[in-house]
């Protein structure tokens, strides 16, 4: 794997995690989070914090040696094709924060998570055509995404006819 495309993987997951983390602490720490009704198998807060830096690096790993495989295979096309399906991730990735914590549109948040995950199971498809066994590190990307999904959705029912304070 390439210094230079692991560097700019790298840059691309941390821009989408800080743009995400910009929109989710503040609301986190608010009033309207902490009364919104949520399942019993919500993780505890301290999960989040581990889950998605080994997420991010992850992401950032199997993104560059998947990219750096298809350059050394001669197949640029696909190389730029799963760069661009990753950037698409990304904003998507980031995008559910913005949906969900800073306009609190848990019904939309909902539609935004269901192509996060698709997205990402996408992604995991092409590293593992790619690169196989190696490449299944990613699938560990779309499980917890789909995760989230079903979190995200039973946040939504639970909380869809209540009227939470925006503080």
């Amino acid at each position: 794997m390439r210094i230079s495309t692991l560097s700019a993987t790298t840059v691309a997951v941390a821009a989408a995690s800080t743009v995400g983390g910009l929109a989710t602490r503040p609301a986190v720490q608010s009033t309207w989070y902490a009364r919104l009704r949520k399942p019993p198998y919500q993780p505890p807060r301290a999960v989040f914090p581990v889950v998605w830096p080994a997420l991010y690096a992850d992401i950032a790993v199997v993104s560059a040696a998947t990219a750096d495989r298809l350059r050394h295979n001669a197949d640029r096309p696909a190389a730029r094709s799963y760069l661009a399906a990753l950037i698409v991730n990304l904003l998507l990735n980031a995008g559910w924060s913005w949906v969900f914590f800073n306009r609190r549109r848990l019904g939309a948040a909902v539609g935004v998570n269901a192509a996060l995950t698709l997205s990402s199971a996408d992604l995991a498809r092409r590293a593992i055509a790619v690169r196989g066994r190696p490449g299944a590190w990613l699938a560990l990307y779309p499980a917890w995404c789909a995760f989230a999904l079903a979190l995200s959705t039973h946040i939504w029912l639970l909380n869809r006819d209540r009227r939470i304070d925006v503080s």
